[in-house]
């Protein structure tokens, strides 16, 4: 795990500053489940539930919504240290419907992933006719069916202002940097749509007014920034807008749902 240096975050406390367990981020977020590693220690796992249970809070701070936003209401389960994959230090898994932190997991993940739980999960709730293992944002790349509805429209608001340049109704600029870079690479993954649009939540959440570098790291002074694959100038301004009127929307319908 990261060293306590190398962790920063600026936002409110939602613990009294207690230790936390994943006990307690199961309880507060509604997990379906939650798996820790058998070689995670003690100590690693105490300072895991922490740093991921502050990370968790501010991201629903900032996207406006109640706890069970973050677990898609009960049906996304969390890994700590199991199933790790050469060089990849977190990742979602589709098919489990679980999001995965390796042991010795970098900052700066967790917002990414969590996105494509989102997108996935968002899938056959937006379009008629998506697969179970289609991602919203590629269901609208391949023109599927959307269901009518006004969360829907702002949901393929975001999508299309992250692919879409409105001025030419082509690919936009970090569209086009990401094929450039797959195609440099002999690679297809920086410009799946799916990989795009979590890059541009990553964007969103590192602009909001809350920091905290083991929920988002990296989307302004990175080496994958400085060649576009993150959003940038006017670009990134229209993402953000469409972010926050979709999660603004999406977070008052949840409120309301769970007051009922």
């Amino acid at each position: 795990m990261e060293t306590a240096r190398q962790s920063y975050r600026r936002g409110p406390d939602k613990r009294d500053s207690d230790q936390v367990s994943f006990v307690d981020v199961r309880r507060r977020f509604g997990f379906r489940s939650i798996a820790i590693g058998r070689w995670v220690t003690e100590r690693e796992r105490n300072r895991a539930a922490g740093l991921f249970f502050d990370a968790l809070s501010d991201l629903i701070v900032i996207l406006q919504g109640p706890e069970i936003l973050i677990s898609l209401r009960g049906t996304l389960s969390f890994q700590y240290g199991i199933g790790g994959r050469p060089g990849i230090s977190a990742f979602y898994d589709p098919s489990a419907k679980t999001f995965s932190l390796a042991k010795n997991a970098g900052p700066g993940a967790i917002a990414h992933e969590w996105f494509h739980a989102l997108d996935h999960y968002l899938a056959q709730k937006v379009f008629r006719d998506a697969s179970g293992n289609r991602y919203a944002s590629e269901a609208w790349l391949c023109d599927a069916t959307p269901v009518s509805h006004p969360l829907n429209d702002l949901l393929l608001g975001c999508f299309q202002a992250i692919m879409l340049d409105d001025q030419t109704n082509r690919p936009s600029a970090m569209v086009e940097a990401s094929v450039e870079f797959d195609q440099r690479n002999g690679s297809n993954y920086y410009s799946e749509p799916a990989e795009l649009c979590a890059r541009a939540f990553e964007a969103f959440v590192q602009d909001a007014n809350i920091s905290n570098n083991f929920l988002v790291a990296g989307t302004k002074a990175s080496e994958e920034a400085r060649l576009g694959l993150y959003p940038r100038g006017q670009q990134r301004q229209k993402i953000n807008r469409a972010f926050t009127e979709y999660f603004t929307c999406l977070g008052r319908a949840l409120w309301t749902s769970v007051q009922k």
